[in-house]
């Protein structure tokens, strides 16, 4: 009877002691080895960043010249005057725009300038004097009398950051300078519409973050034509020749990059970085069939047909598998001998001037037609010297379409400058700038918030440092890129929003956040309880029997106190 008791002590405490241990130590360092870890991340930000509110500022100087102010009005300046606006885009996102306009008068050095005889000359120089800041404007007025600006322009828009305005002697006769400056605003609104951001090209940057308006379909068409933003860009120059029995092309390609390309793109270096090649194509056909025009003798590629020509010349075209970048193609096409001359139409079937067409985020094609260029007589094959000039010029024209610049026609009495050899003015880099920083933040800021709901409702996934510390550098790269949009800083309102993006990218796209990696609870339990159940059931008997045996004995004490 005794030894039954102490085998029954000992089962009793052999129990509490493997359920002591599953409880205390078991169950614990279950738990601690298969939770999913998480870093922290700053859930508060990222819902502040949920509403976007974005500010943009920009300095303006306004420099009358001599005969424009009366000597009561000159004793009036320096003077200095704020324009704001404000636009709610829709409940999230609201966009707020302010120029600081300074107004004084033109000092002898500046005076000079404008007294040079082409409005080009006088905007060299006064580059020359001053080069204006990174995002802001200088607007030179002078009287109607000058001969600076041609007798139907009132608004010359230079190379640089500056603008020649003409204004009448009636505006300025009578008037203190208060109602002289409120007489001239809606033309230095008009002004820095062309030169600086605008509500149109600002709204149609936040395209990722706002949904399509009907009434901005022009700037969306726009910015769709226009490659979304990458640190890095591959331009590849292909020379197509389909019959080269009969045509033996040369084409000074590096030399016309160096000439017509590379200062664009130096120019553009602060955006992203460029890589240029190149190459020739033996028997590269179209893939579309022109039709014959036997009025005409050509051969006519209407615009129906331009769709279904880049896919088969895509396939001969290659591509750099040690590159993630976007690829820029353009194609200049020499047609065949059979086929030429060949021209491209429009869907009014009017010829295209340019004999080009370009596709959005792809490149463009350029026909060039060489049947002109030798006699019936000639032996085969002809050596063709292909006029680089005359193809760059129109790639270079679609190269600024594809990068976001918009070829706009100008408003009435305004004369915009040529670009020159740059192929950029200083004012559109400006403007390209203020877009692509307000795109960068918008794309970021969506991004974010979406890699936050995502981590919420999926609890399971694991969340790296890496991934926290790119989601903290993205939301601060972010809040730095506002910031210095309000400060004016355009330079670092670009560069902290390419850091944002990268960042908030990096982290979205991070492998480990793939929820197919990560089973289900489901599943979980289908794995573990096959594993617990049988250790766990004994010791449960167990522990029931043991409290079971312990109100027994309970009950017994109690009947025999009674």
């Amino acid at each position: 009877m005794a030894t039954t008791e102490v085998e029954r002590r000992r089962g009793q405490l052999a129990a509490l002691s493997i359920a002591a241990v599953v409880i205390v130590v078991g169950v614990p360092l279950w738990w601690r080895t298969t939770e999913t870890y998480r870093a922290w991340l700053p859930f508060s930000q990222i819902k502040d960043l949920s509403k976007l509110q974005l500010h943009l500022s920009a300095d303006v100087e306004v420099v009358f010249a001599r005969g424009t102010l009366t000597p009561e009005q000159q004793k009036r300046l320096p003077l200095t005057q704020t324009q704001d606006e404000e636009h709610a885009v829709d409940e999230n996102t609201v966009l707020r725009y302010t120029h600081e306009i300074k107004y004084q008068t033109a000092t002898i050095m500046e005076e000079e300038a404008l007294g040079k005889p082409t409005a080009a000359e006088a905007d060299l120089s006064l580059h020359m004097l001053s080069e204006s800041p990174c995002g802001s404007s200088v607007v030179y007025v002078i009287p109607e009398v000058s001969s600076l600006l041609p007798e139907n322009v009132k608004v010359y828009i230079g190379q640089r950051r500056t603008a020649i305005l003409r204004i009448n002697a009636e505006m300025r006769a009578g008037k203190t300078v208060e109602q002289l400056l409120d007489v001239l605003k809606p033309q230095i609104k008009q002004v820095l519409q062309v030169m600086s951001f605008s509500h149109t090209d600002i709204t149609a940057a936040l395209s990722d973050r706002v949904r399509f308006n009907p009434g901005s379909k022009e700037s969306m068409t726009h910015s769709m034509r226009a490659f979304t933003f990458s640190p890095g860009y591959e331009i590849t120059f292909s020379l197509l020749n389909p019959d080269p029995r009969s045509h033996r092309l040369h084409w000074d390609i590096e030399g016309a990059v160096q000439t017509y390309i590379q200062p664009f793109l130096t120019k553009l270096s602060p955006l992203a970085n460029f890589s240029i090649d190149s190459q020739m194509l033996h028997y590269a056909m179209l893939g579309v069939n022109p039709r014959y025009n036997n009025d005409r003798g050509a051969f006519i590629l209407h615009a129906d047909s331009l769709a279904h020509v880049i896919n088969p010349v895509e396939a001969r075209l290659g591509s750099n598998a040690a590159s993630s970048n976007p690829v820029l193609n353009f194609l200049l096409y020499v047609p065949d001998a059979q086929h030429s001359p060949l021209y491209i139409q429009d869907h009014k079937k009017m010829d295209v001037p340019s004999n080009a067409f370009h596709s959005p985020r792809w490149g463009g094609i350029m026909v060039y037609n060489v049947k002109n260029l030798y006699g019936p007589e000639a032996e085969f094959p002809v050596n063709i010297n292909i006029n680089m000039a005359e193809v760059m010029g129109v790639f270079l024209t679609q190269l600024r379409l594809l990068v976001g610049m918009e070829s706009s026609p100008p408003p009435p009495g305004f004369l915009v400058a040529p670009c020159g050899s740059v192929g950029l003015a200083d004012w559109e880099l400006d403007r390209l700038m203020w877009s692509r920083s307000v795109e960068n933040i918008a794309t970021a800021t969506t991004t974010i918030t979406s890699l936050a709901q995502l981590l919420d409702q999926i609890g399971n996934i694991v969340i790296n440092d890496n991934i926290a510390q790119q989601v903290s550098s993205a939301v601060t790269s972010v809040q730095l890129a506002v910031a210095e949009l309000e400060a004016g800083n355009l330079g670092f309102a670009l560069q902290y929003s390419k850091e944002a993006i990268l960042a908030s990218e990096k982290a979205f796209f991070d492998p480990s956040l793939l929820h197919l990696l990560y089973f289900p609870d489901d599943q979980k339990f289908a794995i573990y309880i096959p594993l617990f159940l049988p250790m766990c059931v004994p010791i449960l008997l167990s522990l029931l029997k043991m409290g079971s045996e312990a109100r027994q004995r309970y009950r017994e004490k109690q009947a025999k106190k009674d």
